[in-house]
């Protein structure tokens, strides 16, 4: 292989490397949205911000995902586990922005 055909393959690698970065981005962003609108549900009607048998569902289900993809479960696990502590730092600080507020059936 020649300097010039390494050099086009590399480029072509991170190429699609930058676009599934940017999906991933997407995704996240999408996702914390649904979030977002689960923590405003959950403060509305005075719902703890963690739910630790989902949030142990959605680790087992991730783990299990991550192995059918061969990647490693662990920093799946990890990954999750990140996104997790963030959704319920959210969750708590919209449960802060509505303290006060009535519940409404």
């Amino acid at each position: 292989m020649t300097d010039a055909d390494v050099k086009a393959q590399l480029s072509q690698y991170r190429q699609s490397i930058d676009n599934i970065d940017a999906a991933l981005v997407h995704m996240l962003a999408e996702r914390f949205q649904r979030t977002k609108a689960v923590g405003v549900l959950k403060a509305k009607y005075e719902l703890p911000p963690a739910d630790p048998a989902r949030e142990e569902y959605q680790i087992e289900r991730l783990r299990h995902l991550a192995k059918d993809a061969n990647l490693d479960p662990d920093f799946a696990e990890k990954f999750l586990n990140f996104i997790i502590k963030e959704v319920i730092r959210h969750h708590e600080a919209i449960a802060a922005e509505h303290n006060g507020t009535e519940k409404t059936a």
